[in-house]
C-alpha cells in the first residue's frame, strides 16, 4: 500500500480543514513547498495536492502547484479539473496523475472520452458522507451513491478511484473501515482511501483490506502519526 501525504492549497498556503468545513481550518502552513520538502525528507515518494480554491470557484493556486511539481516528487493533482483544457494543463505541466471530481459523474460521456485520451493518468475523486457522493467542495449531495458511482466507472482505464470519507475527515478518530471494505469488494480499480486515518494501526487495517493507497492529512500535520514511520510503511 502506498502512503501519500496531502497538501491542500488555499490562498497560497497549505491548510487542513475539519470535516471539509472551510470555516474550520485547523492547520495552516505558509510555505507549501517547504512542506513538500519536509515530506520528502521524511521518506515519502509522492504528493497528493488539492487546489481547494479551484475546487470551489474561489480562484486558483497555479503558481504554487507548478513549484510543487518542480520539486521532482510525483504529484497527484486535483481541484477544479473539469474539462480537457484543465486536464491538459495539469498533465502537460508535469503532474503524474490528474484527479477529477464530480464532473466525472455529471458529464459521463465527456469523462469517458477523457479517460480514453489519457489512459492510466486520471483518478476519480468520490467524496462521500455516509454513502452519498458530494459536490461543490463537499457542500452538496449528488443524486447517486458511491455504489452507483463505482459501477459507472468500472469500464474506464483509470489510474484509480480516491474515496474520501468526509464524515470522518480531519477528526483524527479513525477511518470508516466498513465503507472501505465495502468499496474494495465493488471495484477492480486501484482504490485510494482518505479521511480519518490517524494511527499506524489504521494504516495496517487499511492495508489488510487490500487498499492500494491512502492519503494522509491532518494526522501528519498534527504529529499524531510519525511521518517517517508512515513513509517507511509505504511500498
Amino acid at each position: 500500500m502506498r502512503v501519500i501525504p496531502a497538501i491542500d492549497l488555499r490562498s497560497g498556503v497549505c491548510v487542513q480543514l475539519v470535516g471539509g468545513d472551510y470555516a474550520h481550518e485547523r492547520v495552516r502552513r505558509d510555505d507549501p513547498v517547504a512542506v513538500a520538502q519536509e515530506w520528502r525528507e521524511a521518506g515519502f515518494r509522492e504528493l497528493h495536492v488539492v487546489d481547494l480554491d479551484a475546487a470551489t470557484g474561489r480562484g486558483e493556486n497555479w503558481d504554487v502547484i507548478t513549484r510543487l511539481i518542480a520539486t521532482g516528487l510525483p504529484v497527484q493533482l486535483g481541484g477544479g479539473l473539469r474539462d480537457d483544457a484543465s486536464l491538459a494543463r495539469a498533465l502537460d505541466a508535469g503532474a503524474a496523475r490528474a484527479v477529477v471530481g464530480t464532473q466525472a459523474f455529471a458529464d459521463p460521456a465527456w469523462f469517458a472520452a477523457a479517460a480514453a485520451r489519457w489512459p492510466g493518468r486520471l483518478v476519480v475523486a468520490a467524496d462521500v458522507r455516509g454513502r452519498a457522493v458530494l459536490a461543490r467542495g463537499w457542500q452538496q449531495a449528488l443524486p447517486l451513491d458511491i455504489h452507483q458511482a463505482l459501477a459507472a466507472l468500472a469500464p474506464l482505464p483509470l489510474a484509480g478511484v480516491l474515496v474520501t470519507a468526509v464524515h470522518v475527515e480531519g477528526q483524527l478518530a479513525g477511518p470508516d473501515l466498513a465503507l472501505v471494505q465495502d468499496l474494495r469488494s465493488l471495484t477492480q480499480h486501484a482504490l485510494i482511501a482518505s479521511g480519518g486515518i490517524t494511527t499506524m494501526e489504521d494504516l495496517k487495517a487499511l492495508d489488510a483490506l487490500g487498499i492500494d493507497a491512502c492519503v494522509l492529512g491532518m494526522t501528519l500535520y498534527t504529529g499524531r502519526i510519525d511521518a517517517r514511520a508512515a513513509a517507511g510503511y509505504s511500498r
